[in-house]
């Protein structure tokens, strides 16, 4: 054995605290989530409840889904500014076509994800900013939702208003839906070979191409699963609502930017967290709503209170990197 000189401590491994770090950053989403629900059980306990967690939720799954979708394009180093106009058509397609004429809406759904797909393929072949791109979609969104719906009406379709009212036993259903949600992103982004490609077009783009992989197809195939998570997204939201608006979706490009940051993801280097959006996409909807209502803090605070969230959970992550480096 080897003697330790007196006086002396045996310190711990570079390694070994880059670990501890490592899991601590992993565990950051879970940990805000967790703050957020002890602050309503102290404020409210009677909100900790069957009753209570289908109340608060109520929204989380369209923005956990519109999460999602942004997740995909950060995978790839790019940004969209327009997944919320986006909802909005989609939401409004919903309550008019795909209620009256179901063929037709399935029709133009479809099509709006392939627009999506054809957005990927114009930012690779291009090479344009992403953002300028996706920021000049919102306002074709936003016109084609007016166009669909000028004014506030519409009814979500039948079948839609009972899936989104399902009640489950035991488990509230937006937080097993939650749970699904995360399951299944995460085994195939991030357990599947092709996720891997898909993540490392923007953690390595140079490596995949010499390995012959198509960046072109990656940045499509992003793309189109940022459109398809979107056409849910507005789904889900009008199954929640019964009704549509053309501006119903618009907060939701902060609110999904701020869902993947807060759940890990970082807007260079693919690297994205499907369980830690989820988690994000959770911690926002009880901390826009029931916690600023349960702390008598006026609703136009909401977006700030976001924002301050983030900047936290943002400072503790830098705090997390400096150690883990």
């Amino acid at each position: 054995m080897t003697a330790i000189a007196p006086g002396t401590l045996p310190k711990s491994s570079p390694r070994g605290s880059a670990a501890r770090a490592r899991m601590l950053r992993g565990l950051l989403p879970a940990l805000s989530l967790a703050l957020v629900l002890i602050a309503i059980a102290w404020l409210n306990p009677r909100a900790i409840s069957y009753f209570g967690f289908n109340l608060m939720l109520n929204l989380a799954i369209p923005i956990a889904l519109a999460t999602i979708a942004q997740m995909f394009v950060i995978a790839g180093n790019e940004l969209d500014l327009s997944i919320g106009t986006f909802v909005g058509f989609v939401g409004c397609v919903t309550a008019t076509w795909l209620r009256d004429a179901p063929l037709l809406g399935i029709v133009v759904l479809i099509g709006s994800i392939g627009v999506y797909a054809l957005l990927g393929a114009l930012i690779h072949l291009r090479n344009l900013p992403s953002i300028v791109v996706t920021l000049g979609m919102s306002f074709v969104w936003q016109g084609l939702a007016i166009l669909v719906l000028p004014k506030p009406g519409g009814k979500a379709p039948d079948w839609l208003l009972s899936i989104m009212s399902f009640k489950p036993p035991y488990i509230p259903f937006p937080i097993l839906a939650a749970l699904i949600i995360a399951a299944v992103v995460h085994f195939g982004l991030m357990r599947t070979s092709y996720g891997v490609i898909l993540r490392g077009s923007g953690g390595n783009a140079a490596a995949l191409r010499r390995a012959g992989w198509s960046l072109l197809r990656t940045k499509i195939a992003l793309f189109a699963l940022t459109g398809l998570f979107g056409v849910l997204s507005g789904m889900a939201l009008i199954g929640i609502t019964t009704s549509a608006d053309a501006n119903i979706g618009n907060g939701y490009t902060l609110l999904s930017i701020a869902g993947v940051i807060l759940g890990g993801g970082e807007f260079v280097g693919g690297r994205v967290s499907p369980i830690g959006a989820v988690l994000g996409a959770l911690t926002l909807a009880l901390a826009a709503s029931p916690l600023l209502t349960f702390m008598h803090i006026p609703p136009d605070w909401q977006v700030a209170a976001n924002g301050a969230i983030l900047i936290i959970v943002l400072a503790a992550r830098v705090l997390i990197s400096r150690r883990e480096r």
